[in-house]
């Protein structure tokens, strides 16, 4: 009986400890979010470009083409900054913010939801039926994947074609993309994915927030990455984009 009170008194202790750290972590969450929302505000400010801190729960209907958009359940894009870049004298309209979405999974006893966040930027392209075309750092399962046959566009640069995926339905705009100058940039850099599809390009990687400054850097490495498209390739979809106007 000794036993049985003295486990009854501890749980009386630990229930009101738990209590405290559950609301010490809703209001340091809060807090943090508060922090990243006047963060990405005044990010914003200082591009001249808007800012919405709503949950956009329609992102992944526009963008659903992207696969990262089309995962779980639950969507929504939020913290949500959007203007435009002038690269190399063309318009390129810019959305990039945080994006949230949840897993659920059943196991027969159990039931668990997970939830995932990751930040991206999209730009909408200056052209019309510019070829899809993939490029991420090559993992494990893409080695795999060779392995067995399924190849990805291989380059002149060994050293490029190991460390890179590239795939493309228009393996000729492919190359003409990734030119020698373009791979250097690209070895450099580390860039997220990039996917472009429907004549807009999305860069994340599907995983993690990025602060300002990594949102900063991605909207100047997207700037260098288009500049360095070649002049007879962006000329082709100039006049492509005028014919169907």
């Amino acid at each position: 009986m000794l036993r049985d009170m003295r486990l009854e008194g501890l749980g009386i202790l630990i229930v009101p400890v738990v209590i405290a750290v559950v609301i010490a972590a809703i209001v340091y969450s809060s807090k943090a979010a508060k922090k990243r929302r006047e963060a990405l505000a005044a990010l914003a400010a200082e591009l001249g470009w808007r800012f919405d801190p709503g949950r956009d729960t329609h992102h992944d209907d526009e963008y659903a083409h992207f696969e990262v958009f089309r995962k779980g359940h639950s969507r929504a894009a939020f913290n949500t900054l959007a203007g435009s870049l002038e690269i190399a004298g063309a318009e390129y309209p810019v959305k990039m913010g945080d994006f949230t979405y949840k897993v659920t999974q059943h196991t027969g006893k159990s039931t668990s939801t997970h939830t995932y966040h990751f930040s991206y930027v999209i730009l909408h392209l200056p052209y019309v039926g510019v070829p899809d075309l993939l490029i991420r750092r090559e993992g494990l399962f893409d080695k795999i994947a060779a392995a067995i046959g399924f190849d990805d566009i291989d380059f002149e640069s060994a050293e490029f074609s190991r460390r890179f995926l590239v795939k493309s339905p228009d393996k000729r705009f492919a190359y003409d993309i990734i030119h020698p100058r373009m791979m250097e940039f690209l070895l450099e850099a580390k860039p997220p994915e990039i996917d472009i599809e429907r004549d807009r390009c999305c860069l994340m990687d599907g995983h993690k927030r990025w602060s300002p400054d990594e949102f900063r850097r991605a909207v100047e490495w997207a700037r260098a990455f288009f500049a360095l498209w070649p002049e007879h390739v962006t000329t082709q979809l100039r006049e492509r984009a005028g014919e169907s106007v």
